[in-house]
């Protein structure tokens, strides 16, 4: 499996330039990340940031572009020059498509919709291609398993249109049910030696999103802690989810989760990526803010050794806010600590 050069840690900066809700405006982007955000992450020693944005920060319904959104992205861009990050840039959220609304998904049947996607990554392509610091992420999350087939054709169409402009940009893809490792199975070869395969991780899910209000089935005041016997949370997260994740506890008994538990799950990428002689890179992963602090530090702890080992790139969801906030005040009793591992 090759390395992800340049981008083997680095945190996301959620919330910015996408998932807004009410606020897309100009004072939220000028003010949610300054300069000063980007020195901190740099003195944290990371090497990266993953930037995620929402096509309609930057382009109108039309497919025509927006420079003043446009501009948002070149300050980020700029501060992370200036101090010494690479950055990925992650549609988020396209036309005719967002992971969290299952009614918003005519992006995988409508073309002149994933034309105006295509236009929409060779204009990134146009400016911020061939450098050596940025890389490009296609689309976050794609989810139903009846989108494998059309992401990939998708995929198969955006990639060419790319390389015309930008022949060695790293390019980031993604599988269905939002980044699974299952997701990566389904896949399309990769069609060069720039593209980077990713997975993004918050298992068990009942411990990083406890109380989580988004989350379907989750009830509003469970507690559980990290970590467990792997028997007692595979009965916890079957009272919530079902069958749903019931697969990543096969092969464990009463044992504490722990490292192990993270490095079987990612055996299954790890295999991929080595199919393939691909990167990959763990785009997201973290803990809910109303989780027990030192329980969040021994998660962070487990999945980091996991990854550590495998040498698996990644980038930790969030820097600011966004329900997982690493800068946030619930975490600032273990947040040296927790730095240390990103």
């Amino acid at each position: 499996m090759r390395e992800f050069t340049g981008f083997l840690r680095g945190v996301d900066l959620g919330g910015w330039l996408s998932q807004c809700g009410m606020n897309y405006t100009e004072e939220h982007y000028l003010n949610f990340i300054q300069e000063e955000d980007i020195k901190t992450i740099a003195g944290w020693g990371l090497d990266h940031v993953r930037l995620p944005i929402d096509y309609n920060v930057i382009q109108n319904e039309d497919g025509s572009f927006k420079e003043e959104g446009f501009k948002h992205v070149e300050r980020a861009v700029q501060w992370c020059e200036k101090y010494g990050l690479r950055i990925i840039l992650d549609i988020h959220k396209a036309k005719g498509y967002v992971f969290d609304d299952k009614n918003y998904c005519s992006f995988f049947t409508d073309e002149p919709t994933q034309d105006i996607f295509i236009a929409l990554w060779q204009e990134i392509a146009r400016r911020y291609g061939e450098r050596e610091n940025i890389a490009f992420e296609l689309l976050n999350e794609v989810t139903m398993r009846e989108f494998a087939e059309p992401w990939n054709k998708i995929i198969a169409r955006t990639i060419p249109a790319i390389r015309q402009i930008a022949p060695t940009t790293r390019i980031v893809v993604g599988g269905i049910f939002n980044n699974s490792i299952f997701g990566l199975t389904l896949l399309e070869p990769p069609t060069d030696e720039n593209i980077v395969f990713t997975f993004h991780c918050y298992s068990p899910l009942a411990f990083t999103h406890q109380k989580a209000s988004w989350v379907d089935r989750m009830p509003s005041d469970y507690d559980c802690v990290f970590p467990m016997p792997a028997s007692t949370m595979r009965e916890e997260s079957l009272k919530i989810f079902g069958l749903d994740f019931d697969s990543e506890f096969d092969g464990l008994g009463d044992e504490m989760l722990g490292a192990h538990y993270f490095k079987k799950m990612f055996a299954g990428a790890v295999a991929i990526a080595e199919k393939f002689n691909v990167p990959l890179y763990m785009g997201e992963y973290g803990v809910i803010e109303n989780v027990d602090p030192q329980c969040t530090l021994a998660w962070y702890q487990a999945i980091h050794e996991a990854v550590d080992e495998l040498q698996i790139a990644r980038a930790a969801w969030t820097y600011k806010e966004m329900n997982f906030g690493l800068t946030d005040e619930g975490i600032a009793g273990i947040r040296d600590e927790l730095v240390k591992l990103l």
